[in-house]
């Protein structure tokens, strides 16, 4: 069996890049190395929350990313022609839905196993909520987890809560890498 790699783009929306709803700061900033990520790996999927108008979710967070809005919508800059599976998650209004491994539309883990995929590599917003828990996630299902430092950004609502959040993603066996080591 050959094994493959796989890049995951976590929620790259207009809600969470400056001007959202929810913008985390600089979040913009990783779409170009996201853009050239994308031509080094033959397998790519990519997160999308997707909520309701009446999620709970919107008790602790800002309204964002509702289903079939522009705010949903990936940021016009994101190379989005080679994706091969976009995966919505907080699809119910009682889901948070914060991992890709939660998405509603597809069974991820079975469509990653499918593909042989063994190595997955996580880029995108914000490391301190969705890339965390698809990263753990991702170790928990058995895929060797890969962290894209330089291509995530974080909300950071206390100060250190990306840096904390690395940390666990690291703690918990994900491998920290930049994007010029990929290749």
């Amino acid at each position: 069996m050959k094994k493959t790699k796989a890049l995951l783009i976590v929620d790259m929306q207009n809600d969470f890049c400056p001007g959202g709803a929810l913008a985390v700061p600089e979040g913009d900033k990783i779409v170009p190395i996201i853009n050239k990520l994308i031509t080094e790996f033959p397998v790519i999927s990519a997160s999308k929350d997707w909520h309701p108008p009446d999620s709970v979710h919107f008790q602790k967070w800002p309204v964002h990313c509702v289903a079939d809005t522009t705010g949903a919508d990936f940021h016009s800059e994101l190379d989005t022609n080679s994706i091969d599976l976009v995966l919505l998650k907080g699809t119910f209004n009682k889901d948070n839905g914060y991992s890709a491994f939660e998405a509603t539309n597809i069974d991820f883990v079975h469509w990653l196993h499918t593909r042989n995929v063994t190595d997955l590599f996580v880029c995108g917003l914000a490391t301190d909520y969705c890339v965390k828990a698809s990263c753990l996630d991702a170790v928990r299902e058995g895929f060797h987890v890969f962290l894209i430092e330089n291509a995530i950004r974080g909300v950071d609502l206390q100060s250190g809560d990306s840096e904390k959040a690395i940390s666990d993603m690291y703690n918990a066996g994900v491998k920290i890498i930049d994007s010029e080591g990929i290749g």
